[in-house]
């Protein structure tokens, strides 16, 4: 059997566990049974706020950030949910950063975990630039079961493609 787009990176019995809830239809009660509970940060100050409190939470030696938003533009087309930028400007002689994050506005309607994921996976990166051991390490210790909702979000993105193919095809290319 083809590997299932989004999961390719598991393993098959992993993947053949999920296969069997999509044949079943079950997707959505998988999600649901462990994810219940969706958020209510829909603007983008709350993100920032949001955002801030888990960055001072664990990171409060980082750079202080500028901007967190949702973005519309932002989608799975672009092979990315969430972005992490540094804007550097000439202020008199002095090299000014401005760092922003931004979250896909898919992320306004998912289960509250997932948001709390990908705005980890962004603060990460203040810290660690590529997506390693350090990395990995980092997020697990902000999120410790980062690993398990990264997996879910997966395959709540999955289940969102079966539910509407159409407006979900770019989102499924951008995680495989």
């Amino acid at each position: 059997m083809p590997p299932l787009k989004y999961l390719e990176h598991y393993p098959t019995s992993l993947q053949e566990k999920i296969r069997q809830l999509q044949a079943q239809n079950k997707l959505g009660d998988y999600i649901g049974e462990r994810y219940p509970q969706s958020h209510d940060i829909q603007t983008d100050k709350a993100l920032y706020h949001y955002s801030n409190e888990i960055k001072q939470a664990f990171l409060h030696n980082t750079p202080l950030l500028n901007k967190v938003h949702y973005d519309n533009r932002l989608s799975i087309a672009h092979h990315a949910l969430g972005l992490n930028t540094a804007i550097s400007r000439v202020q008199g002689g002095r090299l000014k950063a401005k760092k922003e994050i931004r979250i896909a506005s898919f992320f306004k309607t998912t289960p509250a975990e997932f948001l709390r994921m990908i705005v980890v996976h962004e603060l990460a990166h203040l810290k660690v630039r590529e997506h390693d051991k350090a990395f990995y390490q980092l997020c697990q210790h902000m999120e410790p079961s980062y690993h398990q909702l990264e997996f879910d979000c997966r395959v709540y993105l999955l289940w969102q493609h079966h539910q509407a193919p159409l407006k979900m095809d770019d989102a499924l290319a951008a995680l495989s």
